[in-house]
């Protein structure tokens, strides 16, 4: 198996078209395997009939960041992706992206916005650059660097400081080595779960990379998510993530990242 895709959810209707789209764009054939976590739930419809897509059904709901965690440990694909569930891709991403990597980095792409009620790439500028800053002084968040996108417009498969976190692919030897899994404890169910592996992946002395030969578009923000905090069964506490985040990155961030990124 190439690749493994992990598709943590909940109660998304946008599951189905998100499959569709993996499996209509994917450049890899029988090498692929799909993932579905379904957090807690039964879908009510039935997910597409295809030996490539395989379900992973949790009794109980674990949050995002344990159904990632669930979906690896039964992934056996070289290379790990992880997509959010409300999300379209470009022909032949996941071999572009494969075939254009090194075993220490994460690479994410290009992002447009999706509107998924006509299922189709809003008419808004792309995202490729994003620099990793502290808002407000509570939390790690990744901001649109536009001077880079600028500067650096021409470089198609580039270092970046940040991503969305709905969509990347790494190899799962360097999941296993260096992220081993996403803390539940500390962060608890959801958010900052792209920091903490960004995080990791410097330490070890890896790279966060952005693959501009292909895209990806996600669901853009003003359509309603559906567990934004998380689900009434497992409730985030969305400032104690943030809390617990800062309290463990904040100096190597200050102390060694931004000096690197001279930012």
């Amino acid at each position: 198996m190439k690749l493994s895709v992990v598709i943590p959810s909940y109660k998304d209707p946008l599951l189905h078209g998100t499959i569709n789209s993996i499996l209509d764009n994917s450049a890899l054939g029988g090498e692929l395997e799909i993932i579905v976590v379904l957090d807690g739930y039964w879908t009510k419809s039935n997910i597409i009939d295809d030996p490539r897509v395989r379900i992973v059904h949790l009794g109980k709901n674990r949050g995002m960041r344990g159904a990632i965690n669930a979906g690896v440990l039964v992934a056996s694909g070289e290379y790990m992706m992880r997509t959010d569930e409300h999300c379209v891709f470009a022909k032949g991403f996941d071999k572009e992206i494969i075939d254009n990597m090194e075993d220490n980095w994460i690479v994410t792409a290009r992002r447009y916005f999706l509107n998924p009620v006509e299922w189709e790439i809003m008419d808004m500028p792309y995202v490729d650059y994003e620099k990793l800053v502290i808002q407000g002084d509570k939390k790690f968040c990744g901001q649109k660097w536009h001077s880079r996108t600028r500067e650096r417009r021409g470089m198609m498969i580039d270092e970046t400081m940040a991503m969305q976190g709905s969509f990347w692919i790494m190899k799962k030897s360097w999941w296993d080595k260096v992220i081993v899994e996403l803390d539940t404890e500390g962060y608890g169910p959801l958010y900052q779960d792209s920091h903490e592996m960004v995080f990791k992946t410097w330490k070890a002395g890896g790279k966060l990379m952005l693959n501009k030969n292909t895209w990806y578009a996600h669901k853009h923000r003003s359509f309603s998510r559906t567990h934004s905090n998380g689900t009434p069964e497992n409730p985030s506490n969305n400032d104690a993530c943030f809390k617990y985040s800062l309290d463990t990155w904040k100096d190597y961030y200050l102390n060694d990242i931004k000096l690197k990124w001279k930012i």
